[in-house]
């Protein structure tokens, strides 16, 4: 990917902030200079740039009253415009299977490769978890969204009381998904049997929202529990 007109030396560098934004979610120009290992000045330049290109945005953080004295540091994310510049592979080539799916073998076709996909996603997130129950303390959630940033979902999640936000930061399969949402209702079922409990997709980046947001409400011991 290239993001905006930059050249020279400022492509691989600004690939790798939008970047780790994509994949982490939204940062504070401190977290960035860190990880980044560049100087604040250098960083803010390039933030600045991307602002300016429309690739990311700067918001104020939510919990900003919670820092107590001094401004608080703003947080960059990701723009949907930003977003699509990260190439989805195959994209054409999917939708045109998928179209060709339907009109010669009907839609039960397609929604039962739907199926297939949610299954897989299942299968190998059930295996992840087993294999690193012992780290979050067996939480399947912070688990499930440790194997979808694997799988370049770039998920966290966030407390909310009586349950929590898993948000997926980015989606592979966003372009095809929009076309067919059977991809994010087989997934989100793929979710729920996973959790052992009913789950709610609130928001969808395939749907033109800016995270795929899926509420789950506060699981059991059992359910919880790798």
């Amino acid at each position: 990917m290239k993001i905006g007109e930059a050249t020279g030396e400022d492509l691989p560098t600004r690939d790798a902030i939008a970047r780790l934004i994509l994949e982490h979610g939204p940062a504070t120009a401190s977290t960035l200079s860190q990880a980044l290992a560049l100087t604040p000045a250098g960083i803010r330049r390039h933030l600045d740039l991307l602002i300016a290109d429309g690739i990311l945005e700067a918001r104020e953080p939510r919990n900003s009253s919670a820092r107590g004295r001094g401004r608080p540091s703003k947080v960059f994310l990701m723009t949907d415009q930003g977003r699509a510049q990260f190439e989805h592979t195959y994209d054409d080539l999917a939708v045109s299977a998928l179209k060709f799916m339907a009109s010669h073998s009907g839609e039960h076709l397609v929604a039962a490769f739907a199926e297939a996909r949610a299954q897989d996603i299942e299968s190998k997130a059930t295996e992840y978890i087993e294999q690193n129950k012992k780290s979050h303390k067996g939480d399947k959630v912070a688990l499930l969204a440790e194997f979808l940033t694997d799988q370049g979902y770039a998920a966290s999640v966030e407390d909310r009381g009586l349950g929590e936000e898993m948000c997926q930061h980015h989606c592979p399969i966003a372009h095809v998904a929009s076309a067919y949402p059977q991809l994010c209702e087989a997934e989100t079922q793929a979710f729920s049997r996973l959790l052992g409990t009913h789950v709610q997709r609130l928001a969808t980046i395939a749907h033109g929202d800016g995270v795929c947001t899926t509420y789950i409400p506060q699981l059991t011991t059992t359910a919880g529990k790798a």
